[in-house]
């Protein structure tokens, strides 16, 4: 049996995510509701997306949309059925009668239900129809979030659940875990008992909001958002309604009833509308002060809001053992947190599944957590954990490991899935080289660097590791989150504001030796990015032998919104790729005219298939739509010994002056429409001054090393103006552009 045709039931949120989804990897779709016209508004919010919910719009080419009453028959000869309406049992079970009396014999029909146990959503079917029946829980976004939970149960076919697995793997790209029926399943049942215990120990400890986002947040290895914004984000009622379930659910005995009990200022911001973001606001919100838009946060003491601080633990790396072992009121609440975390997650080993290991993939795949719970308590330390534990209750994981005074107990990593993955790979390294900004896996026959700053931000060491691992050939991929957000401009701002212009010079001209050692050392490179590949991220796949991309990337050269231009090749390069097209070949104003409109306008790209017409990627390159599948499809290009030549050096004719009075005619539109101010025209001069040559002509050559210090001028110019230096700062402080 083979899935070429789905039909999913209810068009909200879920239902038209996984519809989009199932686009994206070009499988026919059929999405239903009460009335076409729902399903049809469905489609248009899915083509109106942001982030977007497809590769390329041309993708919702395979959706159909209609009704329940007149389409129903699309039932009939469709392989998976999925459901996702609201979670009323009543409506579901109407919905299971009428798809298991039309569908096709041998279909999977699922739920995609996040509260409700198997077992209550099919006590009205048969067993017969039980053994095609399970759950598919995906998380949202669909298209972003790698988690898929499949539950099951002792009815289920076997053949049925692989093939589903399997299909969602390899044709969604899904990490799928395969769960038993027991509440919340594995990622919700811990990620929300995380929240909840993140939210109570705060307000037991009299910790501000800000102050506990700080903590649970990037130093634990939690996305930045933290628990008080990831309850405005997800939605303060939603939640109540998720807790309300799981204390329905779950025994009175079960150590998540004390954290999910009624909190007052819940109910209270709920009355009075503050739901999250979707609502006025919620434990954050903006305000409007005199024209300007002011974050604040909820002080739970005084009842008021205020203006949100900046709290600073002084460290960027995740380091549990140092974070718990802070002598301050941080240190405590984060002991008082991961310990939490971590007794309850193996407390439910095995009841809630044999494989520990899974417990910590639903939290990487589904949360976006860096290490679930038993990656924590092995990073901590196990002597270092039970010395600060006196009671293990009845908690029969951790009495073993402590009464058999296990030193390390963490066995492979990703065991849900076959696939060789960077995170099993990394078992089998020969030596590990490292500095504080990457580091190297050496293998019999390769290398793999990865960068591990925030945001994986490139700074001279990221550069140092990238060149001393090119002995062999190269693999740069990264398991966190972003591939790379560009240059570390903390880095280059603390030489600014040491007035040492020099060491950022030095930087820069040592990224452009790096790019070009990558682009022409005699081993190949193969860039493997996900996620953020922007700025010097860019560059660093644009002078790549070969780039394996994943299908959920946003590539670009970003760097005119923060006053700079791109000087690690980028402007060079994307510059070259233009002068190779047809076009280009009769118009020699028509390369620089392109590239001066994507880096000015600093265009970016939300897949490979928005890349490709950006020419951000060219001929040599793979899309993979499972990121786990990036490092074997790259591994297999080396071995295979694919064709990995570096094209002819990049040489150029430009005409100078005569193109870059183009460029500046652009300019002054802009600057008249008021789309850019008097920094926007500097800035844009200097990309003009870099993409037209300078002061060359048709009848000149440039070489790509002129190109490179045209690149550099342009940057240490703008660099050194108080007004890019402003824009670094404000965006570095507000994570937001400043137009001056």
């Amino acid at each position: 049996m083979n899935i070429n045709k789905v039909v999913v039931i209810g068009s909200g949120t879920m239902g038209s995510g996984i519809a989009a989804h199932l686009c994206n990897a070009n499988i026919p779709v059929v999405l239903l509701d009460l009335k076409t016209e729902i399903a049809d508004k469905a489609k248009e919010k899915i083509l109106k997306s942001r982030p977007p919910l497809l590769f390329d719009k041309t993708k919702i080419n395979s959706l159909k949309t209609g009704n329940i009453l007149d389409n129903f028959d699309n039932v009939n000869d469709a392989d998976w059925i999925i459901e996702a309406v609201v979670e009323r049992i009543d409506i579901k079970h109407t919905i299971y009668e009428k798809i298991f009396k039309n569908r096709k014999k041998n279909s999977i029909v699922s739920s995609n239900t996040s509260t409700i146990p198997l077992k209550i959503l099919s006590n009205k079917l048969s067993d017969e129809d039980k053994r095609d029946f399970c759950i598919t829980h995906f998380f949202n976004p669909v298209r972003y979030m790698g988690l898929l939970e499949i539950v099951r149960d002792n009815l289920n076919n076997n053949e049925k659940i692989i093939l589903l697995k399997n299909f969602c793997e390899n044709k969604l790209g899904k990490g799928v875990i395969i769960c038993g029926d027991t509440p919340g399943f594995l990622g919700n049942r811990i990620g929300v008992y995380a929240m909840q215990v993140a939210m109570t120990e705060a307000m037991k400890m009299n910790l501000s909001i800000e102050e506990a986002d700080a903590v649970f947040g990037r130093p634990m290895g939690i996305p930045k958002t933290g628990v008080f914004a990831l309850y405005d984000l997800i939605g303060i009622d939603l939640m109540k309604d998720v807790l309300a379930s799981f204390k329905k659910e779950l025994s009175k005995e079960d150590k998540f009833q004390k954290v999910a009990s009624n909190i007052p200022i819940i109910d209270k911001l709920i009355e009075t509308g503050y739901t999250g973001r979707k609502g006025k606001g919620g434990f954050y919100r903006i305000n409007k002060l005199k024209n300007k838009k002011i974050l604040e946060a909820l002080d739970f003491n005084k009842n008021e809001y205020f203006p949100v601080r900046k709290i600073d633990l002084k460290t960027d790396k995740v380091n549990l053992l140092r974070l718990i072992n802070r002598n301050d009121k941080y240190g405590q609440y984060a002991w008082s947190v991961i310990s939490k975390i971590i007794l309850y997650s193996s407390s439910l080993v095995p009841q809630i599944t044999e494989e520990y290991n899974d417990i910590d993939e639903a939290l990487r795949l589904g949360f976006n957590w860096s290490m679930g719970p038993f990656e924590m308590l092995e990073s901590i330390g196990l002597q270092n954990f039970f010395s600060k534990i006196d009671d293990l209750d009845d908690n029969n994981f951790l009495k073993t490991l402590k009464d058999k005074n296990i030193k390390s107990f963490y066995d492979q990593r990703q065991k849900y899935t076959k696939i060789e993955t960077l995170g099993k790979i990394k078992k089998n390294v020969i030596k590990l080289d490292k500095n504080d900004s990457a580091e190297i896996f050496r293998f019999k026959d390769f290398n793999i660097v990865e960068f591990n700053t925030k945001a994986n931000a490139l700074d001279y060491n990221s550069m140092d590791a990238l060149k001393n691992a090119t002995d062999k050939p190269l693999i740069i991929i990264n398991e966190s989150m972003q591939f790379s957000a560009g240059v570390n401009l903390n880095y280059v701002m603390e030489f600014i504001n040491n007035k040492d212009l020099k060491s950022v010079e030095k930087f820069i001209k040592y990224f452009q030796e790096t790019c070009k050692h990558l682009k022409y050392c005699k081993n190949p490179v193969i860039s493997a990015p996900s996620g953020l590949a922007l700025g010097g991220g860019e560059e660093v796949l644009l002078q790549s032998n070969y780039v394996v991309t994943h299908t959920n990337i946003v590539m670009g050269l970003v760097e005119t919104i923060v006053g700079l231009v791109p000087a690690g090749g980028g402007c060079k390069e994307l510059l070259w790729r233009w002068t190779q097209t047809d076009k280009a070949k009769s118009d020699p104003d028509y390369a620089p005219i392109q590239v001066f409109n994507i880096i000015g306008y600093a265009k970016t790209a939300t897949s490979p298939h928005e890349a490709k017409p950006l020419l951000f990627l060219d001929q040599k390159h793979d899309v993979i739509i499972n990121r786990n599948q990036l490092l074997p499809t790259a591994r297999s290009l080396i071995e295979n010994n694919v064709d990995m030549s570096v094209s002819q050096e990049c040489k150029f004719k430009l005409s100078g002056e005569i193109v870059r009075k183009k460029m500046h005619k652009i300019l002054e539109e802009l600057y008249n429409e008021k789309k850019i101010l008097d920094h926007g025209m500097v800035v844009g001069k200097e990309l003009a001054y870099v993409l037209s040559g300078g002061d060359t002509n048709l009848n000149e050559e440039i070489s790509e090393d002129q190109m490179y210090k045209l690149e550099l001028n342009s940057f240490m110019k703008l660099i050194a103006t108080q007004k890019t230096q402003e824009r670094i700062s404000h965006t570095l402080k507000t994570g937001k552009p400043l137009i001056n």
